[in-house]
C-alpha cells in the first residue's frame, strides 16, 4: 500500500475543513484534506456568515468573494407571519446594536448559504494546496501512535487505498465524526430537541416577497415551519417540523404531497413549485468531552453540536481553525511546544459551551429571537497562551448576546478594530495590519519596540512591528486606538496572535517581549 507523508492531514471539506486548509496554507504548512463527499454541498444548509467569520474571511483575502456569493445586506431580515402574503406581517433587522460612537467591525455578516459558501472556499484551497486537496476520498481508519497518525484512505471511484503519514489529524468531519468516534471521544447533552424537514425547491416567490425581502421567514400559528431565501427570488427551503403526530403523514419521496405542504406554507394555493431534494435533520445541543486527544484535535460539528437557532454553529466551527492552524503552524515549524496545542481546548470548549447555551435558548424562546451578529466578537480566551495584565486574574470571560459588545484591548479580547486612512490599498482597519505571524502595534513608529521585535525574529518567531499611525496613514478619528487601549503613553504596545486576539500588552519598553512570546507559545 502507498504511502504519503504530511504535517497535517484534514478530515472533511465542508466550511471549516476548507477554511482550515486555507489557513494552513497561508502559514506555510504542509497538509492534505480529505473529503468522502465527490463535490462540495448541493443544500444551502448552514446559511449566516457572522462578523467574525467575516473577519477571518477578509483576513485571508476571501471577504469579497464571500460577500458577492450571498445575499445582499438589504435582505438581511427576518420576516414574522402566519404565511408569505400575511399582510399583518413583522420584518425585523439584527439585534440592535448600542450607539456608542464606535464602528466595532469593518466586515458586517451576511447571508450565504453553505452551497454558495463551499465552492469559494473550495477554489481557494485548490489554487493554494492543488492536488492535495482531495474529495471523493474518505477515511478508512487511523492508529495515533504518540508520535503521529497513521490513516487510511479510499479513492470512492476505484476503491484504492492508501496510507498517509500525518504529524497530526484534524476531524472537521461533522455530526457523526468518525475521526471523534475513532479517537475515543464521548459528546455530552441533550438530543432530539427537534425533527425538521428540509425541502429545497424553487418557485417564483421573488414577487410575492419583493414588499417583504428578508432572509428567514419565520411562520406564526396557524403556520408551521419556516421559508430560508436562497436568493429571495426563485430558490428556497421550506423548514418543515416534524413531530410524532404529524410526522406518519408526511411523505418525503412525493413530491405532489411536498408541494402542497409548501403552498399551504406560503398561503399561494396555485404556486407553481418544482421540489429539486431533501433533508431530515435533528437538533442536538452537544459539545464534545475533549478537544484533543494525543495527535488527534476536533473543530466544528466534530467537536459541538449547536442548535440553528441562532446561526452561530458553523460561524462557531470557523472560528475554532482560526484558533487552531497558527498554533499547528507554530508547533510544526519547532518555534511552540505541543503544550500550545492544549490551549486550543481551554480556548475553544468554553466558547462552544456557551454557544450551545445560548442557541438552546433561542430555541424555546416563544416570543422569538433575534440574530446577534456581533455575538462571536466578544469571545475573549484565558489561557497560557494569553499574559495577563499583572494586576487581572485570567478569566474565561462570558460571550454577551444582545448588541453589547465593546472594543477592548485587554489580553485574550480579541484586538479592537480602528478606522484608519491614507494607507495603502486593502488596509483601511487596525485589523489589516495584523498577519500572518504575531504583530506588535504601537501608536506610532518605536526604534525601542523594533529592536524588541528583531531579537525575537533571530529566534525564528515570526513577528512584524506595526505602527497604527505613520508619515501617511492614520486613524480617521485621532486619538481612538489610545483611548481603546487605555493610554497616551508612548511607550504602549499591544501584541496581537495571528489569530486577532490580544496575547499581551506593555507600557514599558524594557519589558522582555521574547520572554513573553516564549510564555505564549509553551516554548
Amino acid at each position: 500500500m502507498a504511502v504519503s507523508q504530511t504535517s497535517v492531514l484534514v478530515v472533511g471539506g465542508g466550511p471549516v475543513g476548507l477554511t482550515l486548509s486555507v489557513l494552513l496554507s497561508g502559514y506555510g504548512v504542509d497538509h492534505v484534506l480529505v473529503e468522502a463527499r465527490g463535490a462540495t454541498s448541493s443544500h444551502p444548509k448552514a446559511r449566516g456568515v457572522s462578523a467574525r467569520s467575516m473577519e477571518i474571511f477578509r483576513r485571508i483575502g476571501l471577504e469579497e468573494a464571500v460577500r458577492s456569493a450571498g445575499l445582499s445586506g438589504e435582505q438581511v431580515y427576518f420576516y414574522r407571519g402566519h404565511d408569505l402574503v400575511d399582510p399583518g406581517f413583522v420584518r425585523t433587522g439584527l439585534a440592535e446594536q448600542s450607539d456608542d460612537g464606535d464602528e466595532r467591525t469593518p466586515s458586517p455578516g451576511i447571508i450565504c448559504s453553505q452551497d454558495a459558501l463551499e465552492p469559494v472556499l473550495l477554489r481557494c484551497a485548490e489554487a493554494l494546496a492543488g492536488p492535495r486537496i482531495r474529495f471523493g476520498t474518505r477515511l478508512v481508519s487511523f492508529a495515533d501512535d504518540g508520535r503521529g497518525v497513521l490513516a487510511v484512505v479510499e479513492d470512492a471511484a476505484t476503491g484504492a487505498r492508501r496510507e498517509v503519514r500525518a504529524d497530526w489529524l484534524i476531524g472537521c468531519d461533522g455530526a457523526a465524526s468518525p475521526v471523534r468516534n475513532g479517537a475515543g471521544i464521548a459528546m455530552e447533552g441533550p438530543t432530539g430537541l427537534g425533527r425538521y424537514l428540509s425541502i429545497r425547491f424553487e418557485a417564483p416567490l421573488g414577487p410575492v416577497v419583493a414588499d417583504r425581502a428578508s432572509a428567514s421567514y419565520f411562520l406564526t400559528a396557524p403556520g408551521r415551519g419556516g421559508f430560508m431565501a436562497v436568493d429571495n427570488d426563485r430558490h428556497w427551503i421550506y423548514q418543515y417540523p416534524l413531530t410524532q403526530d404529524a410526522e406518519p403523514a408526511v411523505d418525503p419521496s412525493d413530491p405532489g404531497h411536498l408541494t402542497e405542504l409548501i403552498r399551504t406554507a406560503a398561503g399561494i394555493p396555485d404556486l407553481d413549485v418544482t421540489v429539486r431534494d431533501t433533508m431530515t435533520w435533528r437538533m442536538d445541543a452537544q459539545l464534545a468531552t475533549a478537544y484533543r486527544r494525543s495527535r488527534v484535535l476536533l473543530a466544528g460539528d466534530a467537536a459541538h453540536l449547536i442548535p440553528p437557532t441562532g446561526g452561530h454553529g458553523m460561524n462557531t466551527g470557523i472560528g475554532d481553525v482560526d484558533n487552531l492552524a497558527w498554533k499547528l503552524a507554530a508547533v510544526t515549524a519547532g518555534y511552540a511546544g505541543d503544550a500550545l496545542l492544549d490551549t486550543y481546548e481551554a480556548e475553544r470548549r468554553p466558547v462552544a459551551r456557551q454557544v450551545i447555551d445560548i442557541s438552546t435558548a433561542n430555541a424555546r424562546a416563544r416570543a422569538g429571537y433575534r440574530i446577534d451578529d456581533e455575538l462571536l466578537l466578544t469571545a475573549a480566551y484565558a489561557s497560557t497562551a494569553v499574559v495577563p495584565d499583572t494586576d487581572t486574574a485570567p478569566e474565561v470571560a462570558a460571550l454577551h448576546p444582545g448588541g453589547y459588545y465593546r472594543p477592548v484591548s485587554r489580553p485574550g479580547a480579541r484586538m479592537p478594530h480602528v478606522r484608519l486612512s491614507d494607507g495603502p490599498a486593502g488596509v483601511t482597519s487596525t485589523l489589516d495590519l495584523v498577519g500572518p505571524g504575531f504583530t506588535l502595534l504601537t501608536a506610532t513608529d518605536s526604534p525601542a519596540w523594533r529592536r524588541q521585535a528583531e531579537a525575537a525574529q533571530k529566534e525564528g518567531i515570526p513577528l512584524n512591528v506595526q505602527a497604527v499611525n505613520t508619515g501617511t496613514r492614520g486613524e480617521r478619528t485621532p486619538g481612538q486606538w489610545e483611548r481603546l487601549i487605555g493610554t497616551d503613553s508612548g511607550a504602549a504596545a499591544v501584541l496581537i496572535r495571528p489569530d486577532g486576539h490580544v496575547a499581551w500588552r506593555g507600557t514599558d519598553t524594557a519589558a522582555d517581549l521574547r520572554a513573553v512570546l516564549r510564555s505564549v507559545l509553551s516554548s
